[in-house]
């Protein structure tokens, strides 16, 4: 009886799910190998699966989820597989669960998500190439295209060495479950690519239909293929969709394939990663802001940030308001498992903040993306706000200048000249991979900048190794004091997407002043030339310190004279002035110029003189060479030439008889 009254339950609750299962809002699946160089004929391939769910579904048991869920790390109870749907006899693949650790939880009225990620470790052979995906039903009802429309999500699983050797890893993405966008508004929008093959080419795709044809030999996206308007523009290159929503408040299926090729010449991809969200359009109210809220910090859009696993990570979203009466009520997010969402801060005016809390595990090594968009109270959303984890790396970071063997020049009193700077990072340092990224010289008596100059491209900073050499052309201001600032990112690692250094705003960080030639003299002598003969006795000197200037280790000094002046008539007028202030007066500002060469420059100046001179020492030498070798053969000749050696001996024979007679 039990039997039987469990399997009716099992029954109806299928057949209520067929009824009621309009819960797919999109997902992303991807792969990477654990050690990327290839050993035997397996190797050990990490799968991720991130899935969106409407949060009220009715197979979903209330209470429906919130941040509590996501602390808990509580399964999404969506019990299905994720299998293999094409080539499966060239791989060991088994199908995967797709039960989601929970990451999101979101009841905004026009969201209603709840998100989750899970990761698999597969042993599989090199020669595996398949398709593997999650098809099932049902898309939400209230779609422009495919309302209630069965949903298919694939990618191309090939462990095949890569022409270069290695085993490929497919790209990765992140996306918010659903983004506003205003009726009737021509929209731009990017969607994250990126790939830890830095080399590889990247493209995007529409997903499609064509199981024939198509990459992965498999039906792509469901009822959901080419789900926004036909106008619809797709940059693949750089992934960017540019459109506009004809309707209002019904949402929009976006389905694409992320791409990987070996080089530009690569006719077929290496792997195919599939990303699928929504796009909501809504017309504003007639109260709304006219302004949209904006994420202005702290890190900017597209940063990547290294971070080691078992620390506790705190990251801090800033979202600027324009409008008296807007207030932010609603942060989306899409999140890496184990992240904490604070609740929402007002610390000032028109600034709101959410605080992350994370501390990544080991099984989290790579990359992990996140995204989030704040939204307002009459339902206007931010643009989408993206940054990359790199776990189990640790991002440069610009070490703070010392006094003595510091890691910055200069610091404490320069010349106004002064035109190079430079500062050291804590492991090797390169260019950002975007721009945006300023180090500013700021004023410290205005707190303005003087001058900033953009890392993404700025000729005229230099990296090499551990070190960031900035060459300025500023006259700087006697008497000023400086301080330099530095945006998230000046200085960037070396893998995958280039991890960055935190920002510095902290006006003691790197500090210098200019000499000011007014401060270090105080005494002042004027003389009218002499019409009699003149006299003066032997001057002395001495020095003291003067306490006016500080100086990275040199003692400022300044010498008084003293002497007697004896004159023979009165026609010669001598006045001498002393101060214990400093001199105030008008004065000209006289700055050396100073022509600023690279290393690079010098070697490349100094080619054409040495290659002369070179020239010029090896053809004067060549005489000098003959006539030496010439003497030494002669010399040698001479003494072991055998005639030679028995004439000398026969003359040693009569000079002997001559002196015995």
């Amino acid at each position: 009886m039990k039997i039987f009254l469990s399997v009716l339950l099992l029954i109806f609750s299928t057949l209520y799910e067929a009824v009621d299962g309009s819960h797919f809002r999109g997902g992303i699946i991807s792969w990477r190998p654990l050690n990327n160089t290839p050993s035997g004929s397996y190797a050990s391939i990490l799968i991720h699966q991130r899935y969106f769910w409407y949060r009220n579904w009715a197979g979903f048991n209330p209470p429906y989820c919130n941040e509590a869920t996501v602390a808990a790390q509580t399964l999404i109870p969506v019990a299905s597989t994720m299998t293999c749907l094409r080539n499966c006899s060239s791989s060991t693949y088994t199908p995967l669960s797709t039960r989601m650790t929970s990451t999101d939880c979101d009841s905004n009225t026009l969201i209603q998500s709840w998100a989750g990620e899970r990761y698999d470790t597969l042993s599989l052979p090199l020669t595996t190439s398949i398709t593997i995906g999650f098809p099932s039903n049902a898309w939400l009802s209230a779609l422009y295209i495919g309302g209630d429309g069965p949903w298919s999500i694939v990618n191309r699983l090939n462990l095949a060495p890569r022409p270069d050797g290695f085993i490929n890893t497919s790209p990765v993405t992140n996306t918010l479950p659903v983004v506003f966008v205003p009726v009737n508004t021509p929209t731009v929008h990017i969607v994250q690519m990126a790939d830890n093959d830095a080399t590889d080419i990247l493209n995007c795709r529409w997903s499609n239909s064509a199981s024939t044809t198509n990459y992965n030999r498999q039906d792509e996206c469901g009822s959901v293929c080419r789900g926004l308007p036909v106008s619809t523009v797709l940059y693949s290159s750089n992934c960017t969709l540019v459109f506009t929503l004809p309707q209002t408040n019904i949402y929009y299926a976006c389905a694409l394939q992320i791409e990987d090729y070996f080089d530009s010449s690569s006719v077929n991809p290496m792997s195919s990663v599939p990303i699928q969200f929504l796009f909501y359009a809504y017309t504003p109210s007639g109260s709304a802001c006219s302004s949209r809220p904006a994420v202005i910090g702290d890190r900017p859009n597209r940063a990547c940030i290294g971070v080691p696993y078992n620390v506790q990570l705190t990251e801090r979203i800033v979202v600027q308001t324009y409008c008296t009466g807007q207030t932010i009520v609603d942060f989306v997010t899409s999140s890496p498992i184990g992240m904490l969402h604070s609740a929402i801060g007002n610390p000032s005016s028109g600034i709101w903040t959410m605080v992350l809390t994370w501390t990544p595990m080991a099984a989290q090594s790579g990359p992990q993306g996140f995204c989030a968009a704040a939204i307002d109270n009459n339902n206007l959303q931010s643009d989408p706000w993206c940054i990359t984890y790199l776990v189990d790396y640790t991002s440069p970071n610009l070490i703070r200048p010392t006094m003595v063997q510091g890691s910055a020049s200069p610091i404490g009193t320069v010349f106004a000249n002064q035109a190079i700077f430079s500062i050291m990072a804590t492991s090797p340092v390169g260019r950002p991979s975007r721009n945006g990224t300023d180090i500013c010289f700021n004023d410290a008596a205005t707190n303005t900048s003087v001058v900033c100059y953009d890392a993404g491209y700025a000729s005229n900073l230099l990296y090499n190794g551990y070190t960031i050499t900035i060459i300025t052309n500023v006259v700087w201001t006697y008497g000023h004091s400086y301080y330099v600032t530095f945006d998230s990112g000046v200085a960037s690692g070396n893998v995958f997407c280039h991890a960055e250094s935190a920002p510095i705003t902290d006006t003691t960080f790197w500090t210098f002043n200019i000499w000011d030639p007014a401060v270090s003299s105080t005494t002042t002598t004027t003389t009218t030339p002499p019409t009699t003969h003149t006299v003066t006795t032997r001057t002395i000197s001495f020095t003291t310190v003067n306490t006016l200037l500080t100086t990275t280790g040199i003692i400022a000094t300044t010498t008084n004279m003293s002497g007697s002046t004896t004159t023979s008539a009165t026609t010669t007028t001598t006045t001498t002035t002393s101060t214990a202030t400093v001199t105030t007066a008008t004065t000209t500002q006289y700055v050396t110029e100073m022509t600023i060469i690279t290393p690079q420059d010098f070697e490349a100046a100094c080619q054409q003189p040495v290659a002369i001179v070179t020239t010029l020492g090896f053809v004067a030498m060549v005489p000098v060479h003959i006539v030496g070798l010439f003497t030494l053969l002669t010399k040698t000749n001479k003494m072991f030439n055998p005639d030679f050696m028995r004439a000398q001996l026969r003359h040693d024979r009569r000079m002997w008889r001559a002196g015995r007679g």
